[in-house]
């Protein structure tokens, strides 16, 4: 598009992934931090039963951890977690390792138990955690989804003003035309009124000829007074000829920028026929069990960038599996008429559709709300046939 910046439709396709590393990377690095300092402080828990040997201090901590990590709703979104505590003597109390289980005959006596954790307690405990956002998660992917999203309306948002902009410069050409066929219309009126008055001056110089004969039969000495006015009347006419010649030069002028932006709209028209063309003949081939219509294909290459990929989602949903698009309504479907059903997409959009006879699904329209009555007239002309 003339008035869209490559710069910016660069900018809109890479900076998503770069600002979705760098994000995913710095929420890695806060998870990390934040994590760490709310395990340092629940994950002993309350001590009384650690010294009271009603638990074990492994058990304790594995309680603990598990709980905090089950009511972290990130992790639930695909963030990773990896939590490990130890004694500084090097002895792994979580995550939990498999360990020969006791016999059932041995009992352990609580004073043993509150013994031993007092004894991990006084070596002192290491925790460490990890934090880790895999790619192709819910979290990673709502990162990434919204950056998308972000510098997709950005793009969109440039995208609608250079569409403005070639209206108002559509527009400003059609009032230019207008105001040449107005200096035409003008300068014609004005060359025919010298061409009028060349022919009353032409009239008047051949009576005074006539008369400056009949006067040389009745008096010489009124020949210099005749021969003057001659004279007056033929630059008056050279004059008139002058003035007719620049006139037609400014006509010309005013044609050729007629001849010109009559060119560039044949040129415009050309470019859509092209578009129509392609459209159609991709339509042929990805969609073999539907007919499209000319008219639709028409319909279809006006429509917006955002709202063609609508309109062939529903064209792709009519071809593969046509009893789960959502139909509107039923446009006609009175007796001696074929039943047409409506389709709305882009909130904007319509696509009208029928089953023919032979069960072949045929798309007559696809417009906006603003071409809808000219779009119902058409199919109900072809639906009353």
């Amino acid at each position: 598009m003339k008035f869209f910046s490559f710069k910016i439709l660069l900018l809109c396709i890479l900076l998503p992934p770069l600002l979705y590393i760098y994000t995913v990377q710095l929420l890695e690095k806060e998870l990390n931090r934040r994590y760490f300092d709310d395990i340092e402080q629940i994950y002993i828990g309350d001590t009384e039963p650690l010294f009271r040997g009603n638990i074990r201090l492994k058990d304790a901590i594995a309680r603990n951890i598990d709980a905090y990590l089950k009511s972290r709703r990130l992790i639930r979104m695909g963030a990773k977690v990896e939590v490990t505590v130890t004694t500084r003597a090097g002895r792994i109390l979580y995550p939990p390792l498999f360990e020969e289980e006791s016999t059932p005959s041995m009992v352990v006596e609580p004073m043993d138990i509150a013994a031993e954790n007092y004894r991990l307690l006084r070596q002192g405990l290491l925790v460490k955690v990890r934090v880790t956002l895999e790619y192709n998660t819910l979290l990673t992917n709502i990162i990434l989804a919204l950056y998308v999203l972000v510098f997709g309306l950005v793009l969109y948002g440039y995208y609608r003003r250079g569409v403005h902009r070639v209206r108002q410069q559509e527009l400003a050409s059609r009032q230019e035309m207008a105001r040449l066929e107005d200096a035409k219309r003008n300068t014609t009126r004005s060359l025919e009124s010298l061409k009028a008055e060349r022919q009353r001056l032409t009239s008047e110089f051949e009576r005074l000829q006539q008369r400056i004969e009949q006067e040389k039969h009745k008096a010489s000495r009124n020949e210099d007074q005749m021969l003057e006015e001659i004279e007056s009347l033929e630059k008056r006419i050279q004059e008139n000829l002058s003035m007719q010649q620049s006139q037609q030069e400014e006509i010309d002028a005013l044609r050729e920028q007629i001849r010109h932006y009559e060119k560039a709209r044949r040129s415009e028209g050309k470019q859509k026929v092209r578009a129509v063309e392609a459209a159609g003949k991709r339509f042929r081939t990805l969609y073999k069990k539907l007919t499209v219509n000319a008219r639709a294909v028409e319909g279809y290459v006006e429509l917006t960038d955002d709202m063609r990929i609508k309109a062939e989602e529903i064209i792709h949903q009519l071809n593969e599996n046509p009893d789960q698009v959502p139909i509107k309504r039923k446009v006609f479907g009175r007796k001696g008429m074929e039943t047409v059903l409506e389709v709305i997409f882009a909130y904007n959009g319509r696509l009208y559709f029928r089953r023919r006879g032979d069960q072949r699904i045929e798309v007559l329209v696809i417009g906006t709300k603003n071409t809808q009555n000219r779009d119902l007239g058409f199919i109900k002309k072809i639906a009353s046939a």
